[in-house]
């Protein structure tokens, strides 16, 4: 796994959990002074903000799962190599 994959499952689940804050902020902040819109605001963007971690969580998993793959295969490979060579 490259570091910039890395950093970039890192950088969605981060921006996501911000926004995320942010949003519940908004919300609570329209709520206490009676403003629909700015609450209604805050909602939208605590959601997207979660939509945009859970997103960042997938990348994550995937590329975990890739490389696990990728290495199993590597091993099974090199098993077989090792089996063919004792043959001989």
């Amino acid at each position: 796994m490259r570091q910039e994959q890395v950093v970039t499952a890192y950088k969605d689940q981060i921006q996501g959990r911000m926004k995320e804050v942010q949003g519940k902020i908004k919300e609570a902040a329209g709520k206490l002074v009676g403003n629909k819109e700015l609450e209604a605001k805050g909602k939208a963007q605590k959601t997207r903000g979660k939509a945009q971690a859970k997103f960042g969580d997938v990348k994550q998993k995937l590329k975990a799962t890739t490389k696990k793959a990728t290495q199993k295969k590597a091993a099974t490979k090199k098993a077989a190599t090792k089996k063919a060579a004792k043959k001989k």
